[in-house]
């Protein structure tokens, strides 16, 4: 089977790329990549075909996803702070830019898998949070990822487009970029403590989230490819845990063999104050999937800074 990855060479894009390029299952792999926040250094060494441009280039769209048994759709641009700066621009790419995904999936009948975001339970204060909760976003970024689901079931459920739809729990590890304003906590957290910084928090420090190390994500992704695996609801993709930042940073220190200072902030706009998954549904599609524990990931993403120029 041949599969499409629409942010191929992001983060989690080229995470995934690498697994299915191991797969004996994939015949070729395909990034779409505007790189605006990707790298085309992730698929480096690798036979992963990266083609740059935007999901938005209809044309071009159509000409990759043509290509396709399977898409894996990624590409998004991230961040609750850069949609609190540019709401437009964070809509266009993640709802428009959906839309034009599921229309090229559509004139194929071409399997979708598609990415959405813990950030749309928002206000909801249930815990863990299962997929029948209500969605009330509190950002730009999260009521843009609401449209992407909806948009990506609408398709399922009018037209019958085989697809499933994830919701991501702060995923982390090897390839997520630190150094940068929109930087995620983990890669911010281990980018400060081996340049021998302070680790800035936000709030307290109490916000609770659910951390899930990207290799457990993109084997449940290559997975779905795999088996073609379809939902008529949203799915969680973590694993109910419960890790507050403060102890995110002391599980790093304990992992560096480092002290570690902490410096907190005012507490962000659009921020959600805990998030953790019920992954019943999960489990129920994905039978014997074991997460990699915390430990092991932040062990790993470690290993992996230690071995960028920039921290040798």
């Amino acid at each position: 089977m041949n599969v499409v990855v629409t942010g191929g060479a992001g983060f989690i894009g080229a995470n995934l790329c690498r697994e299915l390029a191991l797969r004996p299952s994939v015949g070729e792999v395909v990034a779409l990549d505007d790189l605006s926040t990707g790298s085309a250094a992730n698929l480096a060494d690798t036979d992963v075909e990266l083609v740059e441009g935007s999901i938005l280039d209809r044309d071009l769209l159509d000409s990759v996803v043509a290509r396709a048994d399977t898409v894996v759709h990624l590409a998004a641009r991230p961040s609750v702070p850069r949609s609190l700066a540019d709401p437009f621009a964070s809509h266009e790419v993640n709802a428009t830019g959906t839309m034009r995904v599921l229309e090229a999936c559509r004139r194929g009948n071409t399997h979708l898998v598609a990415a959405s975001s813990s950030s749309v339970y928002g206000s909801v204060t249930d815990l863990p949070k299962h997929e029948g909760l209500p969605t009330r976003p509190l950002s730009p970024y999260a009521a843009s990822k609401v449209a992407t689901e909806s948009y990506v079931l609408a398709h399922h459920s009018a037209f019958g487009l085989p697809a499933l739809v994830f919701r991501f729990f702060n995923v982390y590890g090897p390839l997520q970029q630190a150094g940068h304003a929109y930087a995620a906590v983990v890669p911010s957290f281990v980018d400060a403590a081996l340049r021998g910084q302070p680790l800035t928090v936000f709030g307290d420090g109490y916000q609770v989230r659910d951390f899930t190390y990207v290799g457990t994500v993109v084997r449940v992704l290559a997975d779905a490819v795999d088996r073609r695996v379809t939902c008529a609801s949203p799915v969680n993709l973590a694993f109910g845990t419960r890790i507050s930042v403060l102890e995110l940073a002391h599980h790093l220190a304990k992992t560096l063999e480092l002290a570690i200072e902490v410096r907190h902030e005012a507490p962000r706009n659009g921020e959600v104050r805990a998030s953790q998954a019920d992954d019943g549904l999960l489990r129920s599609l994905f039978t014997g999937i074991r997460p990699v524990p915390l430990e092991q990931g932040l062990a790993e993403t470690v290993r992996w800074f230690r071995s960028l120029m920039a921290y040798a």
